[in-house]
């Protein structure tokens, strides 16, 4: 079985457990937009029993993937209303919910009847912690003041999450350069749309920063934080719920708030029992 990007790979080993043999294609750290199929991935597909991808074009390679079976989109299916087709739905936790349900029942029809019921209860608790992680994760956000509450990166890949905790997305690229150029005018609009917004902080989508991000910063006067959100995927060793709360303390320590690290520890630690 194949589960083609890192978040939903963590989650699909996550509910297969011993069930299934579940191989991811695109890595923790990697770019999944731009992700070129190597040979040997190839063979993987072709062989595979089950195609998990996200969906939404998140891996646009992919789409011309052969396989012997239909590839399914667990995004689109557990998140139909996407009028933007946002392809980044798992910063929304309510949302991996609904994309474990999907997973689950693929996976219950995939393998042996025998393993249907721990697949079952493992969709269960996982849904459990993902429902924790909501809730720890809007009050953590709440202890940061509201005129604070704004992201400001170079690109939109948080607007599930901006939109289900209040806060403000300000992907300035996309906004005000969206060939991609940074022109002295765009780089103007940007700095007073930075200055004006509230924010404490400009946040990196990779590290180091890019040559534009510091350029930005240098003419808002606003600082890069010195850790990077994940937009694409998992964090380079680490599993779905802490990728997750990795990105919510960045945001909420940047921006003036306060972080429960024990509770996120004990958040993850619950996850990764499952597998």
């Amino acid at each position: 079985m194949i589960g083609a990007d890192g978040v939903l790979c963590d989650l699909t080993k996550t509910l297969a457990g011993n069930a299934a043999e579940v191989s991811c294609l695109v890595k923790a750290g990697q770019d999944p937009h731009g992700m070129k199929l190597k040979p040997s991935q190839r063979a993987e597909l072709a062989k595979a029993k089950l195609v998990l991808i996200n969906g939404y074009n998140l891996t646009p390679s992919l789409k011309t993937a052969k396989t012997n079976i239909p590839v399914v989109s667990v995004g689109e299916l557990a998140v139909p209303s996407n009028p933007d087709n946002d392809p980044h739905i798992w910063h929304d936790p309510t949302q991996v919910v609904a994309m474990s349900r999907v997973v689950s029942n693929k996976l219950k029809t995939a393998a042996d009847n025998s393993a249907a019921a721990g697949i079952a209860e493992r969709q269960s608790q996982a849904a459990a912690i993902l429902r924790d992680l909501e809730r720890w994760s809007q009050t953590q956000i709440a202890t940061v003041p509201e005129k604070n509450r704004v992201l400001v990166s170079k690109h939109k890949a948080f607007g599930f999450l901006a939109n289900r905790y209040g806060i403000r997305e300000l992907p300035v690229m996309d906004a005000y350069a969206p060939g991609g150029a940074l022109r002295p005018s765009s780089l103007g609009q940007i700095s007073n749309a930075i200055k004006t917004s509230g924010t404490k902080a400009i946040f990196a989508e990779s590290l180091p920063p890019s040559k534009t991000l510091r350029r930005i910063s240098r003419s808002s006067g606003i600082p890069i934080t010195s850790g990077q959100l994940y937009p694409d995927g998992l964090a380079p060793g680490k599993n779905l719920v802490q990728t997750a709360t990795t990105n919510v303390c960045t945001f909420v320590t940047a921006q003036g708030g306060q972080c429960n690290q024990e509770q996120a520890e004990r958040l993850s630690a619950r996850w990764a029992a499952l597998s």
